[in-house]
C-alpha cells in the first residue's frame, strides 16, 4: 500500500472526529438550528465509517460489497426527512414564541 492512499484507519478517524464535532454541537448548544446540524454531522459521520467498512471488506481484489453503500443512502433518505420534519417543527415555534433557544421553549405553557 502507497504512503498517501488513506486506510480504513484514517476513515474511521475521520468519522469519530466528525461524530465527537456532532455531538457537542447537539448537547452543547441551546440553539435548535445548531442541534439539527450536530444530529446531521453525527449522521454523516456514520455514512463514513459505514462506506470505508464496506469498501475495505473485500473478498477478492477489486470486488467490494455494498452494504454500506446501501445503508448510506438509507441515511441520508432518513435525514433528509428528518431535517425536513425537524425544520418545520422550529419554523412552527419561532412563529409561536419568537425564539429558537431550546431553553425558553415551553409548549406546555399558555
Amino acid at each position: 500500500m502507497d504512503i498517501l492512499t488513506p486506510g480504513l484507519y484514517h476513515f474511521l478517524t475521520l468519522g469519530a472526529v466528525l461524530f465527537c464535532i456532532g455531538l457537542y454541537g447537539a448537547l452543547a448548544k441551546r440553539n435548535a438550528i445548531a442541534i439539527l446540524m450536530g444530529i446531521e454531522i453525527m449522521l454523516n459521520a456514520v455514512n463514513i465509517t459505514l462506506v470505508a467498512f464496506s469498501f475495505y471488506n473485500t473478498v477478492k481484489p477489486y470486488s467490494t460489497y455494498l452494504t454500506g453503500q446501501i445503508f448510506a443512502i438509507f441515511i441520508i433518505t432518513v435525514a433528509a426527512a428528518e431535517a425536513a420534519v425537524a425544520l418545520a417543527m422550529v419554523i412552527s415555534i419561532y412563529r409561536k414564541r419568537n425564539t429558537v433557544d431550546v431553553g425558553e421553549i415551553n409548549l406546555l405553557k399558555w
